[in-house]
């Protein structure tokens, strides 16, 4: 018998959260990631769900579907980005932002924010004239914590109280933790939030004193044009993850779309949609 791999497993158990939680169809035969007034959106997305073994249930609340997705999304991440340590070696952390408990102040190239947004409190008047755009949070972190002299030199002695005194990599430098990766969660793709996903990344790109963090999107969308909103274009997000492409796509197949065929296959050759199993191996480069 061929083995199962462990992202496979992953994957079935994302779907499968999601298909009890979030993915769901209700008796008019409408899946809760569709646009109930968009035809193509209510026929792709039932085939879809159908193929990954949605539940039976009423729509939810829109933001309650997209706080469940998110929860999903991170804990796959979670799962299958532990697994790739041989090739990211280093302490990480995966976390969904789920309230203002965490700021983009408290990793390394944004630090020098922490001063700004204590000015902003005790001076509401710069918070008017600045706006509040340098702490938007994404709503999945991925990070790593430095390290210490003893790891960095434990198969060879590499550094020492002389040279390399300025990398945040080494906790004698630096308090901060690192951000890796900034990963929005999409339920459904409407303009407005096309748009949110595109700030986010551009204030991580503009505000940060490092180097710039990995920065994705993840969607259960089903229509290819609204895909290709986010999908298309260059400089913010670095690429748009469907969380079941090979499935949307026999979905779109089998329907005889062959036009929303194209310009999905349009934006997966092109190199900016790709599936979630592609997403943690993608953090490890």
């Amino acid at each position: 018998m061929k083995p199962i791999s462990e992202f496979r497993k992953a994957r079935e158990a994302f779907h499968a959260r999601l298909c009890r939680e979030a993915l769901l169809i209700n008796s008019g035969h409408v899946a809760s990631n569709a646009d109930s007034n968009n035809f193509a959106s209510k026929e792709i997305a039932l085939g879809l769900a159908k193929k990954l073994g949605a539940s039976s249930g009423s729509r939810l609340a829109g933001q309650t579907s997209g706080d469940l997705f998110e929860s999903a999304c991170a804990e796959f991440v979670k799962t299958a980005f532990s697994s790739l340590a041989h090739l990211r070696p280093g302490i990480w952390t995966v976390a969904r932002v789920s309230g203002p408990e965490m700021e983009i102040a408290e990793f390394e190239q944004y630090s020098r924010l922490r001063e700004i947004g204590r000015l902003t409190r005790q001076h509401p008047e710069l918070k008017t004239a600045l706006g509040d755009g340098f702490f938007i949070m994404p709503d999945v972190v991925v990070f790593r914590s430095p390290e210490e002299d003893s790891e960095i030199n434990r198969n060879a002695f590499l550094v020492d109280d002389t040279y390399a005194r300025l990398t945040p990599l080494r906790r004698r430098n630096n308090g901060f933790t690192i951000f890796h990766a900034s990963i929005s969660c999409i339920w459904a793709i409407r303009r407005d939030r096309t748009q949110n996903s595109r700030s986010e990344a551009l204030n991580l790109i503009r505000n940060r004193k490092g180097h710039v963090p990995h920065i994705a999107v993840v969607t259960a969308e089903p229509l290819p044009s609204r895909l290709a909103s986010i999908c298309l274009g260059t400089g913010d997000i670095d690429c748009v993850y469907h969380f079941a492409l090979p499935e949307l796509r026999e979905a779109i197949a089998e329907l005889k779309l062959v036009d929303a065929l194209d310009s999905l296959d349009i934006l997966v050759h092109g190199k900016r949609l790709r599936d979630v199993s592609d997403l943690p191996l993608d953090l490890a480069i």
